[in-house]
């Protein structure tokens, strides 16, 4: 089954006072690279999201950002840092010594100063191990929308494939008619001339000529890479690579078929190829 390279997930959860939501996006790109953006508390965990994300994917320039908000219920049970406090009290009271306009702070005004309330610290292990559960969820969900548009691309490549096989049928069929034109052309060339025409030598330019515009290999060989193509298609891994090689090895044998064409219908072929492998080359970018 082939992949594409692009595609959007997202899942969300709450879990030990956290609010998390991961968000991945992917798009093409040559080999894998994963950005990854994680709230500050939960930022050691980067190298395991890291770890999952390339056990996953084979290819794509993949971003990765988790959202995290505490829940309110984390500040409902208020811890007095009573050294803090004592320090406070004990300044305000020298303050009262030294100045008789001095007033003592209330309660409201001494539970905001800073640092005499201190925040319970969030449970960072709880909420990373949730994170790393929704980010496994998150990549279950993106691996299915690249496969599902994979899908699409290989019924894609598979109406070029058959659309190369019709038109390497045809020249094949035009071959015969080519080199007997290709023939008597010659023939009728050397019958021209005031000269006594050599038959041995005729037989041999004969050779040589149809040796450098015989086609038969290229045509081959363009049969081989439609099988190979078809045979990639179906593995179970990612083939964009080979996928890539294949397109180039498609469009060699194209262009040397167009460089030997004799006659115009076989020309005519060379082009349609090349415009099919090119179809084929612009959805092959975006496979896995």
């Amino acid at each position: 089954m082939i992949r594409s390279m692009t595609a959007f997930a997202r899942a969300s959860g709450e879990q030990a006072g956290a609010e998390l939501t991961w968000e991945l996006r992917s798009v093409n790109h040559r080999y894998l690279e994963a950005f990854v953006r994680l709230p500050e508390e939960l930022r050691a965990m980067e190298p395991l999201v890291r770890e999952r994300v390339t056990a996953r994917l084979g290819r794509g320039k993949l971003e990765c950002v988790l959202r995290c908000s505490w829940a309110p219920a984390q500040a409902t049970v208020l811890e007095i840092d009573k050294p803090r406090l004592k320090a406070v009290l004990d300044a305000c009271r020298e303050i009262e010594t030294r100045s008789s306009e001095a007033t003592s702070p209330g309660v409201m005004e001494l539970l905001r100063w800073p640092g005499v309330v201190r925040e319970p610290e969030p449970d960072t292990g709880a909420a990373q191990q949730h994170a790393l559960d929704l980010l496994d969820e998150a990549l279950d969900e993106l691996v299915a929308t690249r496969e599902r548009e994979g899908e699409q691309i290989k019924g894609l490549l598979g109406v070029r494939l058959e659309g190369i096989d019709t038109q390497v049928a045809k020249a094949r069929a035009r071959l015969p008619e080519v080199q007997q034109k290709m023939r008597t052309k010659m023939e009728t060339k050397l019958a021209d001339l005031a000269a006594k025409a050599d038959n041995d030598r005729l037989e041999q330019e004969l050779v040589i000529l149809a040796q450098k515009l015989d086609i038969d290999e290229e045509l081959d060989r363009l049969d081989g890479h439609v099988a190979e193509t078809r045979r990639v298609l179906e593995r179970d891994e990612p083939v964009g690579r080979r996928l890539d090689f294949l397109m180039q090895e498609f469009n060699r044998e194209a262009n040397t078929l167009g460089s030997k064409s004799a006659d115009g219908e076989t020309t005519a072929v060379s082009v349609e190829l090349k415009v099919l492998i090119e179809q084929m080359r612009e959805q092959v970018q975006n496979v896995e």
